[in-house]
């Protein structure tokens, strides 16, 4: 099967050339990295495995986060009107209240001193995710969630809520209808819920008032911070990036971020360069790790866990104790006698059956070591402890993160 070759697999004097058939047809790379011209080959592949060397890859723009470029959280309090009796009540949520009693005087309307019904208003937090580089008058989505005791948003209409971010300022604003995924319906014996009724979405809620200012372009250096920081993946992500451009524009600084600067002759700009570089394969690495969770049972484990040599036996002790109090009394015409309950104690030892124990090699991979276990029959809270005493027999060469 014929397959064309990256141009970045190949140098032409000491330096890698780029790939991007875009950038053949246009010539961008020879303006941008100097290059004397592009080369295209296509080669026969017969090597069985160079499929799956390549489904191991993953793109650098899947594996980093850009730094400075990342999304900002929006909170607001506001008042959900139009609910069928469904609201706030007057003696738990006093806030409701006085929330609505601050709108109305806003709008030229003196209740003061007046009995209020807040059954159809409801106070809610209205959250929402202010993504990078937003421009002003464009709309997010919304979510919003009860504050107080309402049963219900169904039917509910958000008014003008302003959402401001860590520093205080106002960024956008959010009103519109709720939309409720849930329900809940009562009588006098019964009642019914069904999902969430007292959470909701408004979809492009929220219209953006105010951009937050970051000037990506005028950058001469950006820094990828890994998502899984690792030292291998950063060093290769700097290796490939390097190989790509024909220049060590790229630093590996630590296991989380790679340091990229722009180079001099380079005739893009920084968002040209993250461009270029982030459609480049990489083959990420992880440590060993086993990730285990007490509460749900959860075990995941990942693909260069190894086991020394150990040996496992697994069993459950079950204890059974049953009570059968008995009466005694005196025989029938005796002179002195006294009805007692006499105490009976059945007690029972169940040490499990078909008790094995498996024997472990050294270095054995992940699907050994399942295998193993599911053959002793253990369930996912029993692997936990088994894994938790290997790991403290020192035969698990992995960590062990407990959720």
């Amino acid at each position: 099967m014929l397959r064309t070759v990256r141009q970045k697999d190949f140098r032409a004097g000491g330096r890698f050339l780029p790939c991007s058939a875009q950038d053949q047809k246009d010539g961008r790379s020879r303006r941008r990295f100097g290059m004397l011209g592009v080369l295209t080959v296509a080669v026969a592949l017969f090597a069985a495995g160079a499929g799956s060397a390549w489904a191991k890859t993953s793109r650098i723009k899947d594996i980093v986060d850009v730094e400075g470029v990342r999304e900002n959280q929006l909170v607001g309090y506001g008042l959900v009107v139009g609910l069928n009796g469904t609201g706030d009540g007057l003696n738990n949520s006093p806030f409701t209240e006085q929330s609505l009693i601050a709108m109305l005087e806003r709008l030229g309307v003196n209740i003061r001193g007046q009995n209020l019904n807040t059954g159809n208003v409801a106070a809610v937090m209205v959250t929402s995710t202010l993504p990078p580089f937003t421009n002003q008058g464009a709309r997010i989505d919304v979510n919003v969630s009860a504050l107080g005791d309402a049963k219900s948003l169904q039917g509910g209409t958000l008014l003008v809520t302003p959402l401001i971010a860590a520093d205080g300022e106002v960024y956008a604003v959010a009103q519109g209808e709720v939309n409720v995924s849930g329900f809940s319906a009562e009588g006098e014996a019964a009642s019914v819920t069904q999902n969430v009724p007292t959470a909701g979405r408004i979809p492009s809620g929220a219209i953006v008032e105010k951009e937050i200012p970051f000037q990506l372009a005028d950058m001469q250096e950006v820094r990828l911070a890994l998502r899984n920081p690792d030292f291998t993946t950063s060093r290769r992500i700097a290796q490939a990036i390097n190989g790509f451009t024909g220049s060590t524009l790229a630093v590996a600084e630590n296991s989380s971020s790679v340091l990229i600067k722009r180079p001099m002759d380079y005739q893009g700009s920084i968002v040209d360069l993250v461009t270029d570089i982030e459609l480049l394969p990489v083959q990420p690495d992880q440590p060993a790790k086993v990730v285990i969770s007490e509460r749900s049972g959860v075990v995941v484990m990942g693909a260069d866990v190894r086991v020394s040599s150990v040996a496992i036996a697994q069993g459950n002790l079950t204890l059974k104790i049953n009570e059968t109090p008995q009466v005694s009394q005196a025989n029938p015409f005796a002179d002195q006698g006294q009805t007692v309950v006499v105490p009976r104690t059945d007690v029972s030892a169940n040490t499990g059956e078909d008790v094995k124990l498996a024997v472990l090699d050294s270095g054995v991979t992940l699907q050994d070591l399942v295998t193993s276990l599911n053959k002793l029959g253990v369930k996912p809270r029993d692997i936990i402890t088994i894994l938790q005493a290997i790991k403290t027999a020192g035969a698990l060469q992995a960590e062990i993160e407990a959720m």
